[in-house]
């Protein structure tokens, strides 16, 4: 170290004296993008923290909690998009600070809520502000993990309401994923919640090798040869590329057969390129690049691999960790009753895992999904197969990732992934202390384009774009608390509308600069002897109704009174029209200008702009004031339906509307206009359970068609029949607004949720399900959420049925698994 990096590493340490305590106590030395957000925070400021997974983002965030528990009486929230990261989270936070001092709250736990850190969801922060709960007091700072979640599109807008809420004397602690317009989002913190540093870090802790996997030998992606002075991509990949792959195998004893079996079953074509996953697995710890985790984009697909690795007879683990899994696994699963475990596979499941093999997807056990977590970080587990689910912030990182496939299926086409998605995936890949490199291995394809694949590895970056969209739960929030005028103003400060202000900048900029052209067009195309402009548009009309001629005559011949398909009218009409526009276009002054072929090809180049100008100005026209608009058509809807009143020019929530404010979901309006009309009096828990799964399950895929014997009977079919008949009212109020609509009800789980309700078994349940265990847990829960909602917002018998209810769906493995 030089004498001037010892000197500004000793005036660093004067200047921020906790950013030291706290760094003395760390495992490793803070990296740079580290310290400079720590003590942005120590002087006062929010920061806006943009780096790659795995890079150590979190460490800012231990550094807010260090800072509040220093204060007598601050406290902390630290959010997350997901419960499973709060409570991995609060585990975390409770073995470095206490129990005492850390809580948890995420609609299935409510753990100390009254503690100096409280980790949360970001939908139960965003519910405390709209309720103004006393939990607020002495906060300090807010904690927002991947932030970047402000993009997802169905629960995105969360994140901007807490956001644009929170007391102004909260500092943010924003973090978020490689984004490449890290600066604009940084701005619009800046002007919603005053200085905000924006730090940004496109490099990893642990550098990451990449390699394309050819016939069981790994080939770098990229050229690694020492006179190489920039990334460019291994020629050996591209000769393979363009000869379709084809690389020699080596020669065995002639005459054999060129198809040979596989070791993952099947047969393998020798003429090929993929190898099977044991054969895989066997190269990766051959060449010591165990424990990796498999990007399989699909459930099935991960369940198949396990079992086709198992079956090949592959054993990762010696007997001491064998014994050691064994022993956790039985002690995080004795609540389990044993029918359930066998119903859930378990046996299977355990064998795979004492081979160090499994899966990690949604559609498990929540229960079985932490045990997997758990094995991995100790590092028990040697390959897990997962779907991309994984790589949003659960702590797993691997020595290596593996992406069998660079495309996946969106629920409607199979389509290429992402540059951010192929970083977050491979983030995945190198342990910080363990690892010197991580390593990222692509398989071979028919087709694939090395430097398509380049590319993608070499684009770190992706944009961050607002999903935000007033609600009618949002709208009759904010007028109660700030009135119509000052919510229209809150919703114009959303990053929205922050970005489309910005697009709107750009686009004016391009309507000055094409303005400046027209006017020089105009310039060039003026003609001594008249109006060029009016003399050009006749010519115009003539070419455009010519053209339109030329088609009909060459769509075909008379067939009785039509020609190509038009009535002898119509060609007619357009005949006269035509003679008319060249009697006046020959009698117009500009006609006999000697110049008239020159103003007219700057006619044409200003017509042209000036079509093009007059688009731009639309879209700026449509882009001003976006959210506003919507805003202002859903608040005039809630005040029709008499949710929202305004009396000599004030607005207010109605007792209706007041109901509404605590109804969160996608179907807010609707829940609130069933629970007005007394569409669900008199169901019983039971039935009320499975109403509340058809307001919440949405089907994977296409919902088969549900016949009356697939519902539960009794008061349950007429109370959806007027829920169906008051959604398909609201449909039509929201089309005449054009307001978005929420889709028909799915009823595909109202019958196992009704059985379970009644205490069925969960075999019996989940055959009626059609479903794996994990979504139905998930669903359940989601069910949970909504009527504990109506227990709190109902009428008498009503709320008291959805307690029953919810006593009826939180039992076995929905009680017992903590994580949805």
């Amino acid at each position: 170290m030089t004498p001037a990096e010892r000197y500004a590493r000793a005036k660093a340490r004067q200047g921020s004296p906790e950013v030291e305590r706290f760094r003395a106590r760390q495992e490793f030395d803070l990296d740079p993008f580290q310290r400079d957000a720590c003590a942005s925070l120590e002087a006062g400021n929010s920061v806006l923290v943009a780096a790659p997974t795995g890079a150590g983002k979190t460490i800012v965030a231990e550094f807010a909690v260090h800072l509040a528990l220093r204060d007598p009486r601050a406290k902390v929230f630290y959010t997350t998009p997901m419960k499973a990261l709060s409570n991995q989270k609060y585990s975390e936070l409770a073995a470095e600070h206490g129990a005492a001092q850390v809580g948890l709250l995420t609609g299935d736990s409510n753990i100390n809520s009254g503690a100096r850190v409280v980790v949360m969801t970001t939908e139960v922060l965003r519910n405390m502000l709209y309720a103004d709960s006393a939990l607020l007091t002495d906060l300090a700072f807010v904690v927002m993990d991947e932030v970047h979640y402000l993009a997802d599109r169905f629960r995105g807008a969360v994140w901007e309401e807490v956001i644009i809420h929170l007391p102004p004397a909260v500092r943010l602690v924003s973090l978020s994923a490689t984004v490449s317009n890290a600066e604009e989002f940084g701005d619009w913190l800046q002007a919603v919640r005053g200085h905000t540093e924006v730090i940004v870090s496109e490099e990893r802790p642990v550098p990451l090798e990449q390699h394309v996997l050819v016939r069981g030998k790994l080939h770098d992606l990229f050229d690694g040869t020492a006179d190489s002075t920039a990334l460019r991509v291994n020629p050996e990949l591209v000769r393979l590329a363009s000869s379709g792959g084809r690389a020699p195998y080596p020669r065995q004893h002639p005459g054999r057969d060129r198809y040979r079996r596989s070791s993952g079953g099947g047969f393998r074509d020798r003429g090929g390129d993929r190898i099977g996953r044991p054969e895989l697995i066997k190269i990766l710890e051959s060449q010591e690049l165990l424990p990796a985790i498999f990007f399989i984009f699909s459930r099935i697909g991960c369940d198949s691999a396990v079992k086709q690795v198992v079956g090949s007879g592959i054993r990762l683990t010696e007997k001491w960790e064998r014994d050691e899994i064994r022993a956790i696994v039985e002690e995080r699963t004795r609540p389990i009753p044993d029918p359930d475990l066998s119903v859930l596979g378990y046996w299977e499941w355990l064998d795979g895992l004492q081979r160090g093999v499994a899966a990690h997807h949604a559609g498990m056990l929540p229960a079985f999904k932490e045990i997997v977590e758990e094995l991995f970080q100790r590092k028990l587990l040697k390959a897990v197969f997962a779907t991309e689910t994984l790589a949003l912030g659960v702590n797993m990182p691997a020595r290596t990732v593996v992406l069998e496939k660079l495309e996946k299926f969106n629920g409607e086409a199979r389509v290429p992934i992402t540059p951010g998605e192929y970083t977050q995936l491979t983030g995945r890949a190198g342990r910080r202390g363990i690892d010197t490199q991580g390593h990222a291995v692509i398989q071979w394809a028919a087709g694939l384009d090395p430097q398509a694949v380049a590319s993608l590895a070499s684009r770190r970056t992706y944009p961050l774009n607002s999903s935000f969209r007033p609600t009618y739960n949002m709208a009759v929030n904010l007028i109660e608390q700030f009135g119509r005028e000052r919510t229209r103003e809150i919703l114009e400060s959303s990053f929205a509308q922050f970005q489309a202000d910005r697009a709107v900048v750009d686009l004016a900029r391009r309507v000055r600069k094409q303005e400046e052209a027209l006017r020089g067009y105009a310039e060039a195309m003026t003609c001594h002897l008249g109006d060029f402009p009016e003399y050009s548009k006749l010519r115009r009309e003539l070419s455009d109704l010519e053209r339109k001629n030329a088609r009909s005559e060459g769509r075909g011949g008379k067939r009785g009174s039509e020609i190509g398909g038009e009535s002898r009218g119509v060609r007619d009409r357009r005949q006269r029209q035509i003679a008319d526009l060249r009697r006046r276009m020959k009698q117009h002054p500009c006609h006999s200008c000697n110049d008239r072929e020159a103003h007219s090809r700057w006619a044409e180049r200003w017509w042209r702009l000036k079509r093009e100008n007059d688009q731009l100005s639309s879209q700026i026209r449509g882009r001003t004031g976006a959210v506003s608009v919507v805003f202002d058509r859903i608040s005039d809807l809630l005040l029709d339906l008499g949710y929202l009143e305004h009396t000599d020019g004030v607005w207010g929530a109605t007792a209706p509307g007041r109901a509404l404010r605590r109804i969160y979901g996608e179907r807010d309006l609707l829940v609130a206009e069933c629970l007005r009309r007394g569409a669900w009096a008199g169901l019983d828990a039971p039935a009320l359970a499975a109403l509340a799964s058809s307001l919440v399950f949405e089907p994977r895929r296409e919902e088969r068609d549900i016949q009356d014997r697939d519902l539960p009977r009794g008061p349950f079919r007429a109370a959806k029949e007027a829920t169906e008949t008051i959604w398909a009212e609201l449909s039509i109020m929201e089309e005449d607004r054009r307001l978005p609509s929420s889709g028909p009800l799915s009823h595909g789980l109202s019958l196992a949720t009704y059985r379970w309700a009644q205490g069925a078994s969960l075999d019996a349940v989940l055959r009626d399900a059609d479903l794996a265990a994990g979504d139905f847990i998930r669903w359940m829960k989601q069910a949970v959420d909504l009527l504990d909602q109506l227990s709190l917002v109902a009428d008498g018998e009503l709320g008291r049925t959805a307690r029953h209810a919810i006593d009826g769906i939180r039992r076995g493995i929905v009680a017992y698994s903590g994580v949805a």
